[in-house]
């Protein structure tokens, strides 16, 4: 049995060692769909990036404009009847979107919200990852929206794609995350959000569709791993690579087109129960 790494605080050892009992040993070679970066123990938030890009000897673009989560629109392999239906807004949100404003209204299950209480106790505030407002908004919370290529030194090849989100009045890092596209075992092709933890990640896997109305979904609906779904990932202190699939957990995002923008609901469940619900108003700058 493998065991979690020593110097680090006790409740992500706690965390990791349970990944470890209950989840599965992986490798490089098979599971390469489903790995990327780790994070430090002392902390995720910005200093991840510049830890990130030391480590993997790239150049970090300061350039703030015309940055995509994904460089092409195809990378997600949709057949042709969706991509002549999808509105070409959201293709430009997804190729640039470090063109767009952000704003951001939670709306929390009450017999829930203690999740999300513990998550900020125990974890966001600590590691900044993961700050995601407690409070149910009336109000949209206006979103620092910004996107990090981390670039090749010598071909200048985009290597790795950052979002940095934050709460613009309190500054908090809401999400910190590598974004990129992956092929399942399955040959699906999917979108990939990795956040980094200590010495791991909780990475969720989204496979996308376009519906009849030209709404593009992004679902992790995965029954088992390999699927689309939600993993944690750690290394041990034998460096050992273990994945832990939480069936229970579903991610739902749907991005449609409204007169004044993009609107995308993000729903959260847990054993077929919501968890809280985020709704993004997304506008060109």
């Amino acid at each position: 049995m493998g065991i979690a790494k020593g110097k680090q605080s006790l409740q992500d050892r706690v965390t990791q060692q349970w990944v470890i009992l209950t989840g599965k040993k992986i490798n490089t070679e098979d599971f390469s769909w489903l790995l990327g970066p780790f994070g430090e123990t002392d902390g995720i938030g910005d200093r991840f990036i510049q830890d990130l890009a030391k480590k993997e000897g790239l150049r970090i673009d300061t350039v703030e404009i015309n940055k995509g989560l994904i460089q092409s629109i195809n990378q997600l392999n949709l057949r042709k009847e969706e991509l002549s239906i999808l509105p070409l807004s959201i293709v430009d949100f997804y190729e640039n979107t470090s063109n767009y404003h952000l704003e951001l209204r939670v709306k929390w299950n009450p017999f829930f919200k203690i999740f999300g209480v513990l998550l900020r106790l125990i974890f966001s505030k600590r590691i900044q990852q993961l700050n995601v407002p407690l409070q149910n908004s009336k109000d949209s919370d206006e979103l620092t929206n910004q996107i990090i290529h981390l670039k090749d030194k010598k071909t200048d090849e985009v290597k790795r794609t950052i979002w940095l989100r934050k709460i613009k009045s309190t500054a908090q890092v809401v999400y910190s995350g590598v974004y990129e596209t992956c092929i399942l075992p399955s040959g699906q092709a999917c979108v990939k959000a990795i956040f980094p933890l200590p010495n791991g990640s909780a990475t969720v896997i989204l496979t996308p569709k376009v519906t009849d109305k030209g709404h593009l979904i992004l679902e992790s609906s995965g029954k088992e791993i390999g699927d689309s779904g939600f993993y944690f990932l750690l290394s041990d202190s034998n460096d050992q690579l273990w994945a832990k699939f939480i069936k229970s957990f579903k991610d739902t995002l749907i991005l449609k087109e409204v007169n004044d923008g993009i609107l995308a609901t993000q729903k959260l469940t847990i054993w077929g129960l919501r968890l809280v619900e985020f709704e993004y108003k997304i506008n060109k700058k």
